[in-house]
């Protein structure tokens, strides 16, 4: 009896240093790299999620928008920071249509970055000045050819998603307009509800207010569905162009090489984000639909986005800059 008592209380006290010496895995604020300005679908995402990711991990999450040259400024800074896990990346779409417009890339997307989990899907849409005299995708396509060059159609950057839908758009519809970039969603919004351009390819989210004030109107969403909360939008395929999808997404990624525990801790924290009723509502309501993966799901997913995003940059005629 006295012999098993005393190894039962050795190892007790064996057991103490381990509790004692245990680290967090994240031991200072983790900096949150977006590639775009405040005020976009992906940086509107960001901030719903951070608290309740940051809640998980034990840690403040640090938004950093570094807007620029289609995500390439800020997605070369995260690729050669520390794999510490400590800053992180919101991968998105635009990242996965940079290579079908430059030649040369500071970081490849598909090697420089470890995956850790996509979160929210965000349709594109084709919207309107309300002032356009047209209520459909059909009637503005026969618009603008009957108008070579009268029109502009906006979206954001060069070389993002938004900037390659629209020029698939111009392609597919064989309709002469002129494309104007902006450097972030709200500017572009502005300028559409004003005149200044008459089309704009998109995002659903950052629209959504102004379509309910009636500041903007629009034609179709370029998905394979109609959105939720917006059944009278047709889809692009009921409009008439039926091979024009357009969608993007947006992930988490660290540094390549970033330890394998610290990869899973985030994946949680973007599931207990996702998981809260009240954020999942709120992101349909904004025209996003959440949808949490592994990170070897985005890790399958980034290489065939890059491939598909390349085989959409050749029909649309872009030419590497």
């Amino acid at each position: 009896m006295f012999g098993r008592r005393a190894l039962l209380g050795g190892a007790s006290v064996l057991a103490m240093p381990a509790i004692a010496t245990a680290q967090p895995l994240f031991t200072r604020p983790v900096r949150f790299v977006l590639g775009f300005a405040a005020g976009g679908a992906g940086d509107i995402t960001v901030r719903m999620l951070t608290p309740h990711m940051q809640a998980e991990i034990g840690q403040p999450i640090v938004v950093d928008n570094r807007p620029g040259a289609g995500g390439l400024i800020s997605g070369e800074a995260v690729a050669r920071a520390a794999p510490d896990g400590h800053t992180m990346y919101l991968l998105t779409t635009s990242n996965m249509a940079a290579p079908a417009f430059y030649r040369t890339m500071p970081f490849d997307v598909t090697r420089d970055f470890t995956p850790v989990g996509r979160m929210v899907w965000y349709d594109h849409v084709i919207a309107i000045n309300p002032r356009l005299p047209v209520n459909s995708l059909a009637e503005l396509i026969a618009y603008a050819k009957a108008r070579p060059g009268a029109l502009n159609i906006g979206s954001i950057a060069v070389g993002n998603a938004q900037h390659l839908g629209v020029e698939l758009f111009r392609a597919m519809a064989q309709a002469e307009m002129t494309t104007v970039t902006f450097r972030s969603s709200p500017e572009l919004i502005l300028s559409l509800s004003n005149g200044d351009v008459q089309v704009a390819g998109e995002l659903l989210a950052p629209l959504i207010p102004h379509v309910r004030s009636g500041a903007v109107k629009l034609l179709a969403v370029t998905a394979p569905r109609r959105f939720p909360t917006l059944p009278d939008v047709p889809t692009s395929a009921e409009s008439g162009l039926p091979d024009y999808i357009v969608r993007s997404w947006n992930a988490i990624v660290f540094p390549a090489n970033t330890p394998r525990p610290l990869v899973e801790a985030m994946n949680r924290a973007i599931r207990r984000a996702l998981d809260v009723p009240e954020i999942r509502n709120r992101l349909i309501e904004l025209g996003g639909l959440p949808e949490a993966s592994s990170p070897e799901e985005l890790g399958a997913m980034i290489p065939a986005e890059v491939a598909a995003w390349g085989r959409m940059a050749q029909l649309a005629g872009v030419e590497k800059q």
